[in-house]
């Protein structure tokens, strides 16, 4: 169910829900909270996607598409492997059809419990992303990969999403 509220708010950020940035932007800073406010001016029709495209949201506006999965954890280090393989497998797919589209495949990783800017955000490394998505997606880290293979998410080392936003409204 958790995961389920991280996806309607990162949904509710990204399509400029006056009630859900009020909400996100208490504990962030002057900068952060300029950054989250901005997507107002440019606000995404986004789309919860669950179970039909292997991606929790997708996030459209006139100049970019953003498949999106959402994740969350109490602690810094998501590592795919640990759920049986199913977050790995669902990664290669997406890696997969955002590859053959030429989108830019976005993680969103929630920090709970944490004040300030939870989010942070990382792409899968893939190839054909060009014009305005390629510009942007070359700015964002990317998910690593650990030596045996599996994806994993440092929280730490990933974007803000404050920042994309930013980014985003530029």
């Amino acid at each position: 169910m958790a995961g389920t509220n991280f996806e309607r708010e990162l949904k509710g950020i990204l399509q400029a829900d006056r009630k859900t940035l009020d909400r996100v932007v208490k504990g962030c800073s002057p900068e952060e909270r300029e950054n989250y406010l901005a997507v107002e001016r440019r606000p995404f029709m986004v789309v919860r996607a669950a179970g039909s495209f292997g991606v929790d949201l997708v996030a459209i506006r006139s100049d970019l598409s953003l498949p999106i999965e959402v994740k969350s954890s109490s602690s810094k280090k998501i590592t795919f492997s640990h759920s049986s393989g199913k977050a790995q497998e669902q990664a290669e797919r997406m890696k997969a059809e955002c590859q053959r589209a030429g989108v830019i495949p976005l993680y969103a990783f929630r920090l709970k419990g944490y004040r300030g800017d939870a989010w942070r955000v990382f792409v899968l490394d893939v190839e054909g992303i060009v014009g305005v998505a390629g510009l942007l997606y070359e700015k964002i880290p990317r998910v690593h990969i650990t030596s045996r293979g599996s994806y994993i998410l440092n929280w730490d080392e990933g974007m803000k999403l404050s920042d994309l936003l930013g980014l985003l409204s530029m």
